[in-house]
């Protein structure tokens, strides 16, 4: 009898996901037609920035392309700022699966010579937000058309506030906005893949992001008698210094740590004066809880001892930032399947220790506290399609141009990674 069950059940299960194939083709299709209005999109997104917790203008683009849509169930102003929940409603009731893109852009002056560079001096989408935004409208639309085709609902979030902590994610959950959702995805462009390839991991998608400030006392005095001052200057190079052996000698080599140094202050720029103060900033990324704590406990020794050992005095301040996006290694799986199977991509590439693991903050790590899922990259880099304006430029880089054909790429990995978990309506 069981054996009876299981092959109904096998049966039913081909039949359900050949259906599901064949939609997820009519899908990809609906997508590619969308393209070059999707690119519109992102253009409009880059020449016209905002900040974190400033997105106000963004956030009211979002929502009149959702109306454009014809997707009415939306909120506005959700969790602490601008972002926006939207929902599409399938045929039937099924599971509620949540997408997320982050719309905030950064303090960064643009130096690319793109026809459609910011209009916002000081200010630049260098991250690819605007690219997360239009690919998540552009799956809107499509999901929106199709919506018969599917059974249960698909949540999308339009995130205000990543790079600038606390961030919009961790409001949006507390405001209840996850308390019914099965699922949560999000993706990040990388420029270090391909056009075409997709980046995962099985457990962590970013690192722990902590921040540190050192200020260090001296004394200072006449550059010709540096034994009657305490050199503020010697003191922070000798703790820069040593801060490097946080991660040569402290840290495990198989639990990815980061320590940098990214800005020192001391001074006035005079040759004659040796400085009184010193300030150090810098951030610590990790990737497990224990290395994070005994990271932070060691940073905290090496400052004020160094301090003393040279007759200053050291005072740290330490910020707790975003933790580790934490995926779900059965979503992940499952979710993989469904990539490598497509034949959408031209690669599935793990994100390790070994090959250099993402160690960026990111705050999609409290949605995967509160429910089950797993967050992307998708290549934006340079391929054999670049029209030369795709630059090997990072990200947070004023010169950081992506490759747009990486829209439809993000556009279609939500697609595919829907088509494995939505259900298909129960009828012919």
């Amino acid at each position: 009898m069981l054996q009876t069950e299981r092959a109904i059940s096998d049966a039913i299960s081909s039949v359900t996901d050949e259906k599901m194939t064949a939609i997820l083709a009519k899908w990809l299709d609906h997508a590619a037609s969308l393209e070059e209005e999707t690119i519109t999109v992102r253009r409009h997104l880059h020449r016209h920035p905002e900040l974190s917790f400033e997105e106000k203008a963004t956030a009211n683009f979002v929502y009149l392309e959702l109306l454009s849509a014809k997707i009415f169930d939306i909120q506005r102003n959700v969790g602490s700022g601008y972002g926006i929940v939207a929902k599409i409603h399938g045929a039937a009731p099924g599971p509620t699966i949540a997408l997320r893109a982050d719309m905030d852009a950064l303090p960064i002056n643009e130096e690319t010579d793109l026809p459609f560079k910011s209009e916002t001096p000081g200010v630049m989408h260098a991250c690819g937000h605007d690219i997360h935004t239009a690919a998540l409208l552009g799956v809107a639309q499509v999901l929106q058309a199709n919506r018969a085709d599917f059974a249960g609902t698909v949540l999308l979030i339009f995130q205000h506030a990543e790079e600038v902590k606390p961030g919009g994610a961790k409001s949006i959950v507390e405001a209840g906005h996850l308390d019914d959702v099965d699922l949560v995805f999000g993706l990040h462009v990388n420029p270090s893949q391909a056009v075409g390839t997709v980046g995962y991991s099985l457990k962590y998608g970013s690192a722990d992001s902590d921040t540190f400030i050192i200020d260090i006392q001296g004394s200072g005095g006449h550059a010709s008698s540096p034994h009657k001052t305490v050199d503020s200057v010697v003191v922070a190079a000798e703790t820069i210094s040593n801060l490097q052996t946080l991660v040569s000698r402290l840290s495990n080599p198989m639990d990815p740590i980061v320590v940098t140094v990214s800005s020192v202050d001391a001074g006035g720029g005079a040759p004659n004066i040796i400085a009184d103060t010193a300030r150090i900033i810098g951030t610590v990324r990790s990737s497990s809880a224990k290395g994070r704590e005994k990271v932070k406990e060691h940073l905290i020794q090496i400052a004020k001892m160094t301090a003393i050992m040279n007759g200053a005095e050291a005072s740290v301040d330490y910020h707790d930032g975003y933790p580790a996006i934490v995926n779900t290694k059965s979503v992940v799986e499952a979710s993989l399947e469904a990539i490598e199977t497509s034949g959408v991509f031209t690669q599935t590439i793990e994100s390790n220790a070994a090959n250099g693991a993402m160690m960026n903050g990111e705050d999609f790590a409290y949605y995967l506290q509160k429910v089950p899922g797993a967050y992307f990259t998708v290549g934006v880099g340079p391929d054999a399609t670049s029209d030369g304006h795709t630059a090997t430029y990072p990200l947070h880089n004023s010169h950081f141009v992506a490759n747009e054909a990486g829209i439809l790429s993000a556009m279609k990995l939500f697609l595919v990674v829907l088509s494995k978990h939505l259900k298909v309506v129960p009828h012919d």
